[in-house]
């Protein structure tokens, strides 16, 4: 089953928290001239492309102050998890509109975290011809499926982390790439929120079957033991999270069946009545459904809810 992932959301999130630690993992040149208390993000652009009919946003807008200057610039980053034709060119019109609308400098930055193609993504988009350079416009490129994610195994930071888990992975090792992701993350000493968002953009990224679930364990059985338990802390918070989604999952699934049961009986049932459904407990739910061959009309569907809440204990 293919999952759907909310890869904008997840990257957004994990570079916006740990935006300096980004910076400084793969760009530690621009951290040497930046202001690091003057970082404000601000809200995403949109942009129509007219020639396609398309809308187009941006991921993410960081001011910045150059360091012991009052001059500020912007870094665009762009988180694509997609090969699109034509991206360069769509990278130069975001930077000409920022221009257009803020004139100040930009950099920009594009992660690509896609697995394939592994053929090297562009950095540049040029307008010449035979006599003259017209445009020349570069961007740096983060490509995920390029790099080794044992080059950042020893790296003391949370983006190297989360970001191992897209990195180029062997299918052999996915076992072993997610136990050093979490033992990398548990020697940082975040607190609870971080460690929860670095945490879950790796089990979204490294699921594992059976089979490398075994090798996973095996994996962290050879850590060290403050290692290992704390690793073993976030497993077990992945499982009760897993639990209370499933139950979270099968109610929903049980108060859609009795929805469908209801409008197959009486017809389509209106909208009130099937949020004050959607709204009943779990218990309520499954009375309804021993009851639900009982009732003849939608007016002895309203009285068995009405007695139904009246019988219920309105103490502690």
């Amino acid at each position: 089953m293919t999952e759907n992932i909310d890869h904008d959301r997840l990257f957004k999130e994990l570079i916006s928290t740990f935006f300096l630690e980004f910076l400084e993992l793969f760009f530690p040149e621009v951290v040497k001239y930046i202001d690091p208390d003057s970082i404000t993000f601000l809200d995403k652009e949109i942009f129509t492309d007219v020639t396609a009919g398309e809308k187009y946003e941006t991921d993410l807008i960081a001011k910045v102050k150059f360091l012991g200057q009052p001059s500020y610039f912007l870094i665009h980053i762009e988180a694509e998890s997609g090969a699109r034709p034509k991206f360069d060119q769509r990278m130069f019109r975001y930077f000409a509109r920022l221009h257009e609308k803020f004139d100040v400098p930009i950099y920009p930055i594009v992660i690509f975290s896609y697995e394939s193609p592994k053929t090297i993504a562009t950095n540049k988009y040029e307008i010449n011809f035979p006599d003259l350079e017209v445009l020349k416009f570069n961007y740096q490129v983060v490509q995920l499926n390029h790099l080794n994610w044992r080059d950042f195994l020893n790296r003391p930071n949370p983006v190297a982390s989360a970001l191992m888990s897209k990195m180029n992975i062997a299918k052999t090792e996915r076992a072993k790439v997610k136990a050093e992701c979490l033992r990398l993350l548990v020697t940082l000493k975040l607190n609870p929120a971080k460690m929860q968002l670095i945490s879950g953009f790796i089990d979204t990224y490294l699921r594992l079957n059976k089979i490398e679930e075994k090798q996973f364990q095996t994996e962290i059985s050879g850590f060290i033991r403050e290692e290992k338990e704390e690793v073993m802390q976030i497993v077990t918070s992945w499982m009760e999270e897993g639990i209370e989604t499933g139950i979270t999952r099968g109610i929903e699934r049980e108060k859609n069946l009795i929805l469908r049961q209801l409008n197959k009986k009486f017809g389509k049932i209106d909208g009130e009545l099937e949020t004050r459904i959607k709204s009943l407990d779990i218990e309520v739910i499954e009375n309804l459904g021993e009851a639900i061959f009982d009732l003849e009309t939608v007016a002895d569907l309203q009285m068995w809810l009405e007695n139904f809440s009246e019988d219920q204990p309105t103490g502690n």
